[in-house]
């Protein structure tokens, strides 16, 4: 797909790329899942981009991304970052590795982690809306989202650094889950408070 500059003709675009995203059944077909309800939220128009790992039950509840607890969290991280009370719901980009529930993990203990193969799936989608939105900012949320466009490294070692690339400011952060342990640690909070700190820069600099 070839790059468009022109916002109306892209908003036209994404939201045919949104229905064909809601349409989709692959995942179900092949036995992932038992029922695919992909869920999207977003426009062009949006200079912020945020990728998780997938959507959970609430958001498909609500049929909107990060309708849970982590998505409370989220949104408070970026009120210390500057910005407005519903800005992630309202003025964010809001994707993740794959569109659907991947259900329970087997252990009990949160959300399973869709497979390599179910990402391999929905990503032609996660690309195609990269290439819509045009976003200044990608924030890369959780290890499964970090490691899809980072080379593998410890958490620590990229929480509070990013990476400019093809345009876009790519910024990681943990995620904001209610069984993710990462954040207990103070030294692991300091590393949080760098990367918002960037967030808060360049949303002043870049009018974000």
């Amino acid at each position: 797909m070839a790059l468009n500059n022109n916002l109306p003709s892209r908003q036209r675009e994404l939201q045919v790329l949104q229905r064909r995203i809601q349409a989709c059944r692959q995942c179900q077909e092949q036995g992932y899942i038992p029922c695919a309800q992909p869920i999207v939220n977003g426009r062009a128009y949006d200079h912020i981009f945020i990728i998780g790992q997938a959507p959970g039950h609430r958001s498909v509840a609500n049929n909107m991304p990060w309708s849970g607890p982590a998505g409370h969290l989220l949104q408070r991280w970026l009120e210390s970052a500057g910005f407005p009370s519903g800005f992630l719901y309202e003025h964010a980009y809001l994707s993740s590795l794959t569109h659907c529930d991947p259900g329970k993990s087997p252990r009990g203990n949160g959300d399973r982690k869709p497979s390599p193969q179910e990402v391999a799936l929905c990503r032609p989608f996660l690309n195609e809306e990269l290439l819509l939105v045009q976003p200044r900012v990608v924030l890369l949320v959780g290890t499964m989202a970090i490691e899809a466009f980072f080379a593998r490294r410890k958490l620590e070692d990229l929480i509070g650094t990013y990476e400019e690339r093809d345009g876009r400011l790519w910024l990681p952060l943990p995620h904001p889950s209610g069984v993710s342990r990462w954040l207990n640690d103070t030294q692991h909070q300091q590393l949080l408070h760098i990367a918002l700190q960037h967030l808060a820069e360049w949303r002043i600099q870049y009018g974000l």
